[in-house]
């Protein structure tokens, strides 16, 4: 027989539903200070049924869609737990253009895009200035506002030089093929 949903759960039954680590689950504690589970003798976790969804949504965002630790801090500091937890009650939905809708709308945007914006929020990586960064905001390591060191610059513009010829070349070689 098994448990109730209102029943708290072991970190080796967390562990084994959300098919992640242990070790895992005791990192998020340490990067998600909403994850809070009652500690017990021994310093035993017992998860709460709102953690173990919480811990679902932040598996979603992590695994499934690409989020950096930083950018689900981002996320849950901005729109807090309850998106995390919607994001994945509605990701695990069937219809997912009901899921989608479902989501909530983030400051003025429609609920369709809001996920999307998101995501890509997320993702981004964040552009710091430092100290020593110029008037433009560029490092001072010798990259680019993209993160590119002129190697890699040079190296993309040498590629794109080379599509372009290759591009050239096609469209004369269409010209001069006589029509069947």
């Amino acid at each position: 027989m098994g448990k109730s949903p209102e029943a708290f759960r072991t970190i080796s039954e967390v562990s084994a539903e959300l098919d992640v680590p242990k070790h895992v689950l005791r990192f998020w504690e340490t990067k998600f200070a909403q994850v809070k589970p009652m500690k017990r003798g021994g310093n035993r976790r017992y998860y709460r049924p709102e953690d173990v969804e919480l811990l679902r949504g932040i598996r979603t965002l992590l695994h499934d869609e690409g989020y950096t630790i930083r950018g689900l801090q981002r996320v849950l500091r901005q729109h807090g737990v309850n998106y995390v937890k919607n994001y994945c009650r509605t990701a695990a939905s069937d219809d997912t253009t009901r899921a989608k809708s479902a989501l909530p709308d983030l400051a003025g945007e429609t609920a369709g895009h809001a996920r999307q914006a998101a995501l890509q929020r997320a993702k981004a990586p964040a552009k710091r200035r430092s100290r020593d960064a110029g008037a433009d905001g560029n490092e001072a390591k010798g990259t680019d506002g993209e993160g590119l060191s002129p190697s890699q610059r040079r190296s993309l513009e040498s590629a794109l030089n080379e599509l372009e010829q290759c591009r050239q070349l096609l469209a004369g070689a269409q010209r001069a093929a006589p029509a069947a």
